[in-house]
């Protein structure tokens, strides 16, 4: 069944001089509903990432999706459209990010969450960058399950948060927190190839992950979302499936 919603965006307290903005989506009805945190891809808190809270929510969740650039200025409160220019721009932003501020935002957004409505566990959910991101919320905060669509950087340098030392060298520390991880690749992907798959679980299982991880065949880096060149429907669609199961398992059971 699909819960009625309410959306909005929403200011949150981080502790610095300034709030951070984000889009909160929760179900109408009475709970209790597990937070999940809805991390964005390079272009930032864009309208399809708000899409996503949104149908998160129509799950029975309150979702929550942080403007992570904030701290850069105003400008950024949106997300960006695709282009050269400001995808050149958006990784100027990302190199700003450290794993301190960024693991102080998403600790921030779960607060937030749970002061309007959330209870109960908690999730990640992430595209592309998003999924590095919701890699490392992993290895950071407190989680139940963590949905992770093609991640890219995981052991490489690529990120502010790759610094000092790739993010898949974290592994352990998700073990840890014993999250629930569910990984989906696309076997053509342009940033994440076949060996960098096999590095990642090889490194999942060494440090003893829950995981599984899905490759769709014939499908490309950013797979999930309608209207772009990339877009697969059945990978779509099987994915959405599998990510719907995990957070009814691992949140609510």
């Amino acid at each position: 069944m699909t819960a009625e919603i309410t959306a909005h965006e929403v200011q949150v307290d981080v502790g610095g001089p300034a709030p951070m903005n984000a889009f909160l989506a929760r179900p109408s009805g009475t709970g209790p509903h597990p937070a999940v945190l809805v991390c964005s891809e390079l272009w930032g808190l864009t309208d399809q990432v708000r899409g996503i809270a949104r149908q998160v929510a129509a799950l029975g969740y309150v979702a929550i999706a942080p403007n992570l650039y904030h701290r850069s200025g105003p400008e950024t409160a949106s997300g960006f459209p695709e282009s050269d220019a400001n995808r050149t721009r958006a990784f100027e932003l990302l190199g700003r990010l450290t794993r301190d501020d960024v693991e102080a935002d998403l600790r921030a957004c779960v607060a937030h969450a749970r002061e309007h409505g959330a209870a109960g566990k908690t999730g990640v959910l992430g595209f592309s960058l998003g999924g590095h991101i919701a890699f490392f919320a992993a290895t950071r905060l407190d989680l139940a399950a963590a949905a992770i669509y093609y991640p890219g950087w995981l052991p490489v340098a690529g990120t502010a948060l790759s610094r000092p030392a790739p993010l898949l060298d974290e592994a352990p520390a998700i073990a840890a927190r014993d999250v629930r991880t569910l990984m989906f690749f696309a076997e053509l992907d342009h940033v994440i190839d076949a060996a960098q798959r096999d590095q990642i679980g090889a490194a999942l299982d060494s440090a003893g992950v829950r995981h599984e991880e899905i490759v769709y065949p014939g499908a490309q880096h950013a797979f999930f979302f309608p209207g772009r060149e990339p877009y697969d429907e059945s990978a779509a669609q099987d994915s959405w499936t599998r990510v719907r199961t995990l957070f009814q398992t691992e949140l609510t059971e």
